[in-house]
């Protein structure tokens, strides 16, 4: 039995993971006659796909979750959903905490939705949190794009890093089958998508899971094989893919990026810290001197590649000596974009126990110090696009200026310019840029002569 209102509401917290399950999910419930509402108030469906990495993401949805509960008490048929990362983590707490959730569900069960929903409407509360075989990707995802689209080809991670609560919540690594995947892409390539993501927690670990070896004793299966399989897709223009490791992050796979034409020239590659002794703390894998090659080989064979990255500052024991190799580290590279972070502690995770937590003040100094650096290097790295002509994939309007379309150029530079959306929605259109701004550029569309007159 289905709720006779059939309107859902998705709020998604957290990464590109979460944003691509949150897109599977929508397809189900339309697939189960649902409709998308704007306002979730006036939703009878709402879903939470939350997100654990930080402290203050965990709080938000709680937060969420008060209000919402509230109404149902007057709201009987009012469904309640929390799924992703908190509810794999949390799991029967949640439902202590807030008795009116009908439906606690981890990253894992995303595509059996439909099925734990049936048990709902038929008056159960249900917790799916047990590890399982993922189920392939059956569902059409009701995509947030009709330009750019997430495709995942590896569930879960087995790394062990110290501060990070992943792989207690999203499992262990699966892959999917390079068949699945280019099906997935072809699909996509025909209903006009121009560029795709592959997204992975640890994508360089694509294949490992696979079956199969080479007679040299290499995976069959390997990411810079995805790529050679999928280049050719009819209709995708681009590739991009995320987040990689540098412990698995080849030479072979820098290579294949700067020989195959659809890769975007942009490397998502965290770092974390600059300093070996965190980074073993940490138990990342690899020292800054590794990190710096890997760097050195993808702009020694694609010089004008931006490279984005993720710190964590205030480690556990970090001291002001080590969080200064962080900085140096950030001055030499000179990033494109970095996501930095305070350390926050999570559940379950070894660095939560130790005792040499750092003081809010110092982990919140750092992360200022750190954020100042990066938008003054940032800024610098943009001087380079500064009267360059740039292929820019528009995406939407710009909300700030209606007169404006957005959209990113290879190197994932927001750019915005002159046009019309309804005309150039989708379009590749090379861009004279302009203006330029620490994390996004402005320019003059070369083509918009010729695409007034079409």
């Amino acid at each position: 039995m289905i709720a006779p209102n059939r309107r859902y509401h998705i709020t998604t917290f957290g990464c590109q993971m979460n944003k691509a399950d949150s897109e599977r999910m929508a397809g189900i419930l339309e697939d189960m006659g649902f409709e998308w509402s704007e306002d979730p108030n006036e939703a009878s469906l709402l879903l939470y796909n939350t997100c654990t990495i930080r402290d203050n993401a965990e709080q938000k949805v709680y937060s969420y979750l008060g209000r919402q509960a509230k109404r149902k008490q007057e709201q009987a048929d009012l469904t309640i959903v929390v799924a992703g990362c908190v509810a794999q983590q949390e799991g029967e707490t949640l439902l202590r905490r807030v008795p009116e959730i009908d439906l606690v569900m981890g990253p894992q069960h995303a595509n059996r939705l439909e099925e734990l929903l049936e048990q709902v409407f038929d008056g159960n509360q249900v917790v799916a949190t047990e590890p399982i075989q993922i189920v392939e990707d059956i569902t059409k995802p009701r995509r947030d794009s009709t330009v750019t689209a997430w495709v995942n080809v590896i569930y879960g991670c087995n790394e062990r890093c110290t501060y990070c609560v992943v792989p207690n919540v999203r499992g262990v690594e699966q892959s999917r089958t390079p068949e699945a995947i280019k099906a997935e892409m072809v699909e996509l390539g025909k209903q006009g998508y121009k560029e795709i993501t592959l997204l992975g927690q640890n994508i360089d670990a694509y294949g490992r899971d696979l079956p199969g070896t080479t007679p040299e004793g290499r995976h069959l299966h390997t990411l810079t094989d995805l790529l050679y399989y999928v280049h050719d897709v009819p209709g995708v223009d681009r590739l991009r893919f995320a987040t990689s490791h540098p412990r698995y992050f080849t030479e072979r796979l820098i290579r294949a990026c700067a020989e195959l034409p659809k890769v975007c020239e942009h490397f998502h590659i965290p770092f974390q810290s600059g300093d070996n002794e965190v980074l073993k703390r940490m138990s990342r894998g690899y020292t800054h001197e590794k990190y710096r090659r890997i760097i050195d080989k993808i702009r020694q064979l694609m010089p004008d590649a931006s490279i984005s990255a993720d710190a964590i500052v205030g480690f556990p024991g970090e001291t002001e000596a080590q969080f200064e190799n962080t900085l140096k580290l950030v001055a030499d590279i000179g990033f494109d974009h970095l996501n930095t972070a305070a350390y926050s502690p999570r559940p379950g995770t070894p660095a939560a126990l130790w005792d040499a937590q750092l003081s809010e003040e110092v982990k919140s100094d750092r992360l200022q110090r750190l954020n100042h650096l990066v938008a003054t290097t940032a800024q610098a790295r943009s001087q380079r696009y500064l009267g360059r002509v740039e292929e820019v994939l528009v995406e939407d309007q710009n909300p700030k200026n209606p007169q404006q379309v957005m959209g990113r150029t290879r190197g994932n530079r927001l750019t915005f310019f002159d046009g019309d959306i309804i005309q150039l929605k989708g379009q590749l259109v090379t861009v004279k840029i302009t203006e330029v701004r620490a994390f996004s550029l402005t320019g003059e569309p070369i083509e918009a002569r010729q695409l007034v007159v079409g």
